[in-house]
């Protein structure tokens, strides 16, 4: 029972998305269904595309273990999610999708000292080949700090905690015990 619409996409969306939207004007005009004025345009607009539409030209192409957030999941999922699907407009054009299925991702987090609290930039590894998510103390490190088993591992949405609207909390098992570290980068995506 959505009371708010894209006019510029043509799809009715709820409250918490429109927020996004408006943060994305270039991309998606946002007005209110019941308290905004709508001229003939707009809604015949509105009346040839909908939320069908859309999606079967705005996901076209996604890959089939995306995960499609609801509006029960966080913020910073739903943000990343629309802005992937209608700004960057991954699922029409392949090429511009990341590598998600590569099976190896590294790159750079700040992740939050255990003493002091002071986040430092870590170098992260995510392999499918090992089933594995490390960090290394220093960039040029040989040995990680941790090696964290993806089958033990949980990873959560924690920005207040974090104190960053990318914070992450992972926690995975070593020596059966649980650990936890915490984690953002600058870019939601």
């Amino acid at each position: 029972d959505p009371d708010w619409a894209s006019h510029s996409l043509g799809i009715f969306i709820c409250l918490n998305c429109s927020g996004i939207h408006r943060n994305i004007p270039q991309v998606s005009k946002v007005k209110s269904v019941r308290l905004d004025d709508w001229d003939d345009a707009q809604v015949e607009f509105m009346a040839a595309n909908g939320n069908n539409v859309a999606k079967a030209k705005y996901e076209s192409k996604m890959p089939p273990f995306y995960y499609k957030p609801t509006f029960l999941d966080c913020q910073l999922l739903r943000e990343q999610w629309i802005r992937a699907k209608y700004e960057r407009k991954e699922f029409i054009h392949s090429e511009k999708q990341e590598p998600y299925s590569a099976g190896y991702r590294e790159g750079f987090l700040w992740k939050r000292g255990r003493d002091n609290g002071q986040f430092l930039s870590r170098k992260f590894v995510l392999s499918e080949r090992e089933g594995a998510l490390k960090y290394f103390n220093k960039n040029d490190a040989k040995e990680p700090k941790a090696i964290m088993k993806i089958e033990h591992l949980n990873a959560t949405f924690q920005p207040a905690k974090i104190g960053n609207p990318h914070g992450l909390q992972i926690t995975y098992l070593k020596d059966n015990s649980t650990r936890n570290i915490f984690v953002y980068h600058e870019d939601g995506k």
